[in-house]
C-alpha cells in the first residue's frame, strides 16, 4: 500500500474571516467619498502613508533584519520625482506617482551599493547620513525651490473635489496592493529564503540562497514602497520641503507603529497605525505631552509586550490573520485506519478482559 500523501494547511479560519472582513471593508471605504467629509479622506491618505511606509519597514528591518533610519530618503525622493514629473514635464500627478516610487526603486540600487558596506548599527546610522545627502541635495537645487520647498502646481485645473476623491482612492488601492504583495511574497519560497537569512545569514547562504541578491532584492522593494508613500502623500499635500519630505520623523513614526503592533508580523503594522492614528486623533493637540505619551506607549510595550500588541494577542489566542506559516496535516485515509486500528484493538483488549474476569470467577 502507497504511503498516503500529506497535507498541507496554509490558511486558518482566523484568516478566512479576516479575508472576508477585509474584502467589505474595502468596499465600504470605497464608497466613502459619496457619503462621508472631506476631513475623513484627507485623514485617511495621511495614515494610509504612515501604514505604507511603516509595512515596508517591518519588511526591511522585521523580515530581512536590516534595520535603518534612514528609509526617508526614498520617501522624500518619490515625492520630488512626482512633483518634478507634473510641473515640469506635464505629467498628470496621479500617473506620477507610480512613477515616482519606480524612481526611488531605482535610485535603491546604486544606494545599496554604500549600505551594503555597513552592518549592524553602522548600516543604521549610514541609512540616516544618506538620507541627510539626499536632503541637502534637493535643498540646493533652486528649481524645486530650495530650502524653502515649492507647490505642486500641476494639479491647479482640477477642482478640489475631483482632487481629493482621486487621491483618496489611489491611496486605498495602494493600501490593498501593499498589503497583498507583502503576504503573497511572504508565502512564496523567496519569503521562506528572506526569513532564513534574517536568522541566520551564514547558515542561508549554505543552503544555497543568494543572500547579496535577495537582500539587494527587499532593499529594492522596501524604497520602492516608501516612494510610493511619499508621492502620494505629497500629491495629497501639495506642497514639498526638503525638511518636511527627508525628516527622521518618518522612519521614527514607522519604528513606533511597528514595534507597537509587533516586528515581523503582517498585522503588527495595521495594529500600530490604527494606534498611531488614534493618539494623533484625540493627543495631537497637547503639543510636547503627545510626543511624552508616544514614547511612554512605546516603552511600556517594550518591557510588557515585547512581541508587540499583535504578537501578545497572536500568543494567547492564536489568531493569525495572514498566516505565512505551513502547516502539516496528517491525511484522512492514515487518520481514519489509525481510529479503526486502535478501536479495534480496544475492543479486542475489553474482550480479553472480560473472558479473563469471567475466567477468574468461574
Amino acid at each position: 500500500m502507497p504511503p498516503p500523501l500529506i497535507a498541507v494547511e496554509r490558511a486558518t479560519a482566523a484568516s478566512r474571516v479576516a479575508l472576508a472582513a477585509g474584502i467589505a471593508v474595502v468596499l465600504i471605504a470605497a464608497s466613502l467619498p459619496f457619503w462621508g467629509e472631506p476631513s475623513w479622506m484627507r485623514e485617511f491618505v495621511e495614515i494610509a502613508c504612515y501604514f505604507i511606509f511603516a509595512m515596508m519597514w517591518n519588511l526591511l528591518a522585521g523580515y530581512g533584519g536590516m534595520v535603518s533610519i534612514g528609509q526617508q530618503a526614498f520617501f522624500g525622493f518619490g515625492g520630488y520625482v512626482m512633483l518634478m514629473l507634473g510641473n515640469f514635464a506635464g505629467i498628470n500627478p496621479f500617473v506620477a506617482v507610480p512613477l515616482g516610487a519606480l524612481a526611488a526603486g531605482l535610485i535603491a540600487v546604486p544606494v545599496s551599493f554604500v549600505a551594503f558596506r555597513l552592518s549592524g548599527g553602522y548600516f543604521a546610522i549610514g541609512t540616516w547620513v544618506i538620507a541627510e545627502v539626499f536632503r541637502l541635495s534637493f535643498a540646493n537645487v533652486s528649481a524645486v525651490g530650495g530650502g524653502s520647498g515649492t507647490t505642486l502646481t500641476a494639479l491647479r485645473g482640477i477642482e478640489r473635489a475631483t482632487r481629493e476623491r482621486t487621491t483618496y482612492w489611489m491611496a486605498l488601492a495602494c493600501v490593498v496592493a501593499a498589503v497583498a504583495l507583502v503576504y503573497l511574497f511572504l508565502r512564496s519560497k523567496r519569503g521562506l529564503a528572506l526569513l532564513a537569512i534574517r536568522d541566520n545569514e551564514v547558515a542561508a547562504e549554505s543552503q544555497g540562497i543568494p543572500v547579496a541578491r535577495m537582500k539587494l532584492a527587499v532593499y529594492v522593494v522596501a524604497a520602492f514602497g516608501a516612494g510610493l508613500a511619499g508621492a502620494l502623500y505629497f500629491v495629497g499635500n501639495l506642497r514639498i520641503s526638503p525638511d518636511a519630505a527627508f525628516s527622521v520623523n518618518w522612519t521614527a513614526f514607522a519604528i513606533f507603529m511597528v514595534v507597537i503592533g509587533g516586528i515581523g508580523r503582517i498585522e503588527g503594522p495595521l495594529v500600530g497605525a490604527l494606534v498611531f492614528w488614534a493618539l494623533n486623533k484625540f493627543l495631537s493637540d497637547y503639543g510636547t505631552w503627545y510626543l511624552l505619551g508616544l514614547g511612554l506607549l512605546a516603552i511600556g510595550v517594550t518591557l510588557f509586550f515585547k512581541q508587540g500588541l499583535w504578537g501578545w494577542a497572536q500568543q494567547r489566542w492564536a489568531w493569525s490573520l495572514f498566516p505565512t506559516q505551513r502547516r502539516l496535516l496528517p491525511p484522512a485515509l492514515s487518520s481514519s485506519s489509525s481510529s479503526s486500528s486502535s478501536s479495534s484493538s480496544s475492543s479486542s483488549s475489553s474482550s480479553d478482559l472480560e473472558r479473563g474476569f469471567h475466567a477468574k470467577h468461574r
